[in-house]
């Protein structure tokens, strides 16, 4: 060193940078996705942490007629509800942050320590909240799929046929189409094939690519099982009987809807500790609603000459 020091004919960049100031990032974290599921539902805040779907028992036996001009008697009905709705609670994602306070006192220049610990712990938690609103065995989106909304494909990578037969399934104002990404371009290549490339739309300042107008949203939380994975066809909104997302108003600290910050105190060995709480679930207000198609391959590739 001091041989390469003696022939040095001016400063180096080692030493240099010892008088220079890093531009300094917040801390990136690699599986914080757009969650755009959570961006497209419409949120019903339930304030008892209960939301009753009640429906109608037998929508057949209401009815009515098409008067001529005649002094017929007319029919004579009424609506019947089901006497036991399904009930939905709401249910809780949580965790308890730690942080030391030598070293939120000591190292929250120019970052602060406290509030970058709570941002990767917060966006951690919805992360596991649109998982969960996909996957969760009592209220997820896979989970509430009549047997009669359910499709599979016909030679196993999803085609133009597929997803047709899907849009009958939820005909009524369908929303969006929900995959994992590999699914979506495994649709991607089978367009292409047929010489049918699927046009983009923007939205949320991003590109998608549609299928009859209706866009395909990317979700790595639709789970991949060996070569396979489903595509969701789905209605949003109270006012479409379509899905809705539930979350509870109000909470103390709250940060964003349904999710709250409570600080839980310091404990003898300085560390001060910060509850962490989201408070969601979601309901299927009509079977047609939603809508899977299931087996679609997502590793076939195709050669061209």
């Amino acid at each position: 060193m001091a041989n390469n020091h003696e022939n040095s004919t001016a400063l180096g960049d080692i030493a240099a940078r010892q008088l220079a100031i890093a531009t300094r990032t917040v801390p990136q974290m690699g599986t914080i996705t757009p969650r755009w599921l959570t961006h497209l539902l419409q949120w019903v805040p339930v304030e008892a942490g209960i939301y009753r779907v009640n429906k109608v028992k037998d929508a057949s036996s209401v009815t009515v007629d098409c008067s001529g001009r005649d002094e017929r008697e007319l029919p004579q009905t009424f609506v019947d509800y089901i006497e036991n709705p399904r009930e939905y609670l709401l249910s809780a994602v949580n965790t308890v942050l730690d942080v030391h306070t030598r070293v939120s006192d000591l190292y929250s220049k120019p970052y602060n320590q406290i509030a970058e610990q709570l941002r990767l712990t917060i966006e951690t938690i919805k992360e596991r909240q649109e998982s969960e609103l996909i996957n969760n065995k009592e209220y997820g989106l896979l989970s509430n799929v009549a047997p009669s909304q359910t499709l599979k494909t016909r030679k196993g990578p999803p085609t133009p046929d597929d997803l047709d037969e899907l849009l009958t399934k939820v005909w009524k104002e369908p929303g969006f189409f929900l995959a994992h990404p590999l699914a979506i371009a495994a649709f991607g290549r089978e367009c292409t094939r047929r010489g049918v490339p699927p046009p983009t739309v923007s939205l949320f300042g991003s590109q998608f690519i549609t299928w009859r107008g209706v866009p395909l949203i990317p979700s790595d939380k639709v789970v991949i099982e060996g070569n396979k994975s489903k595509i969701l066809l789905i209605r949003t909104g109270e006012s479409r009987q379509g899905v809705v997302g539930l979350y509870q108003p109000d909470l103390p600290g709250a940060q964003s809807p349904g999710l709250a910050v409570r600080f839980m105190g310091i404990n003898h060995k300085a560390i001060a500790s910060y509850l962490v709480s989201l408070y969601c679930s979601l309901a299927v207000l009509t079977d047609d609603a939603i809508a899977v198609l299931e087996d679609v391959v997502i590793d076939n590739y195709h050669e061209y000459q």
